[in-house]
């Protein structure tokens, strides 16, 4: 038997219920991997709430990190006993095993260990599609980053000092503050305290950013337009606070004849050869040790519910795993 989450209806955390179940064989093309760590996502929470449609029950999560345990007909890249991650695919990661397609799959080099890549994959890999690909960072900007002590801000704002990117990043909290500035952020804004549009305007002489990334959503829509440089790009590619709506194209054109971009990993890793050459890129930095990963929080399965009641409420920093 194998326990795994699912919910039957959506709602608040108290819908996802611990279950038992038998694993399913590999169908040609796909692979079986015992997960030895899960990663935990805001997407995850876009699913149980009903953001994102999907048909119930169902399990829930993308990503995780574990050993290949059976593959099926046609399979030639993988076997049994093999290293690997992922971050895309079906739902149903918030399990002890997961049955998806081989071609979501990546192998995981030796130097980078299981929990780190579930609380990497998905996060890296958004974080190298919004500085490579997205908006291609060249080194000497100077951006706006918002959530900048969280699992994709804490990478972000490493990869950023690699770059040789001057990113300012938003916060709740003295403490995240202080994260921040350790994993490289040249510099932190407090929005509890500060007024986040005249501090980038002081730290930058009033020329404001040419971009700026936004996973928060709603409650920051109109500050990330107001910290934009004429002609910037707001990338929008969260919605923690809640979705943008009502978005009136015209204020585009007010605030400076601004660019917005609504990115997501399945839009950049929507071949083998993308996603496998995106992989390589935030391996390398791992490697070479421009980006740690760094775990927050570790839950076990059966406390999914209590571990995305964490995240929704931002009480966590760093990355957060769930533990089989």
């Amino acid at each position: 038997m194998v326990k795994r989450i699912q919910f039957a209806r959506t709602g608040g955390p108290e819908v996802l219920e611990l279950v038992d179940g038998e694993p399913r064989d590999p169908a040609p093309g796909e692979v079986r991997v015992a997960n030895k760590a899960i990663g935990l996502n805001f997407i995850d929470i876009y699913f149980r709430t009903g953001l994102y449609p999907t048909e119930l029950p169902s399990g829930l999560g993308t990503e995780a990190a574990g050993v290949v345990d059976a593959v099926g007909q046609g399979v030639s890249d993988f076997e049994p006993g093999d290293r690997v991650a992922y971050a895309q695919g079906p739902l149903g990661a918030y399990s002890e095993y997961h049955v998806l397609p081989a071609e979501k799959v990546i192998q995981l080099p030796d130097t980078i260990g299981m929990e780190q890549a579930a609380a990497g994959m998905l996060k890296g890999l958004t974080v190298q599609y919004l500085l490579r690909q997205t908006y291609p960072l060249q080194g000497g900007e100077t951006i706006l980053f918002h959530a900048a002590a969280g699992g994709v801000g804490s990478i972000a704002c490493q990869w950023a000092r690699a770059l040789g990117v001057r990113l300012i990043g938003t916060v709740s909290s003295s403490e995240k503050a202080e994260i921040a500035s350790h994993n490289g952020a040249w510099a932190v804004i407090d929005y509890t305290k500060e007024n986040v549009v005249e501090r980038v305007r002081e730290l930058t002489d009033g020329a404001m950013c040419p971009v700026v990334y936004d996973s928060v959503g709603r409650d920051t829509w109109e500050t990330s337009l107001d910290c934009l440089s004429p002609r910037g790009t707001l990338v929008s590619f969260g919605n923690a606070s809640g979705p943008v709506e009502g978005v009136n194209l015209a204020i585009l054109n007010k605030k400076g004849s601004l660019f917005v971009t609504r990115p997501s990993l399945g839009g950049y890793a929507d071949t083998r050869e993308r996603f496998e050459m995106m992989c390589r890129d935030l391996f390398d930095v791992i490697e070479r040790g421009d980006v740690e990963i760094h775990i927050g929080h570790r839950y076990r399965l059966a406390e999914a519910g209590e571990a995305q009641q964490a995240l929704a409420e931002r009480r966590t920093s760093g990355s957060t795993i769930l533990l089989p």
